[in-house]
């Protein structure tokens, strides 16, 4: 059972929003909250696998929760969930250590497999925010690029084979399926990537392969 919690300050919102996830039989929400502060609260007193985060919020707004609820013990991961699909927005959402970014008008059936991917560890982004952000992303590093490819110089091959992947978009289990793994084998790699290139997320771990030029 995925433990979920509704940051947005809009009522409606979230009462939309917990009837989706509830509907799920692998999705429980077990806290609400109408701005960051309250969350990052309410994630503090009880277990919770991953949050969907409004970023326009009173009192703390949802770049700061997400930060903040990423710094906790035992960390949620984060979905921001916003109506504004703006680059700014995305890439302070992903730089706090968000897992996911989606807009309010994603299909439902989207919304529910966006908390299952991120709770099994992957990322997933709306589709134009991704590639609005490979693409920026990457012409603005340009000049960067040798630092790039010296950070993936500390990975092994294998690290780099399950990297190269992780970049396309892969989930665990299919990287496990196509390097011929354990999905335990590639869950370790990827906490071992990640480690090394001093990223938070696999998100972040994909950019900087995307940034270096690593495809599989």
């Amino acid at each position: 059972m995925i433990r979920t919690m509704i940051v947005d300050d809009d009522a409606l919102v979230r009462l939309g929003l917990a009837d989706l996830l509830d509907g799920d039989p692998g999705i429980e929400v077990v806290a609400q909250a109408a701005d960051g502060l309250t969350a990052v609260e309410q994630a503090t007193a009880r277990r919770v696998d991953v949050a969907l985060v409004d970023v326009r919020m009173p009192r703390m707004d949802g770049i700061a929760a997400t930060a903040r609820l990423r710094a906790l013990p035992h960390p949620p991961r984060v979905i921001t969930l916003t109506t504004f699909d703006l680059d700014e927005y995305v890439y302070n959402a992903l730089a706090a250590g968000a897992d996911g970014f989606l807009l309010k008008d994603t299909d439902p059936v989207e919304i529910l497999r966006a908390v299952h991917v991120v709770a099994a560890g992957s990322a997933m982004l709306h589709p134009s925010a991704a590639r609005r952000l490979i693409d920026r992303y990457h012409a603005a590093n340009q000049p960067e690029a040798t630092a790039a490819k010296a950070r993936l110089e500390r990975l092994t091959p294998r690290e780099r084979d399950v990297l190269a992947l992780l970049a396309q978009g892969d989930t665990n289990a299919d990287i496990a399926a196509r390097l011929v793994m354990r999905e335990s084998t590639v869950k370790a790699h990827v906490s071992r990537i990640l480690t090394a290139l001093e990223v938070t997320n696999r998100v972040q771990a994909a950019l900087l392969a995307r940034d270096a030029g690593l495809s599989a």
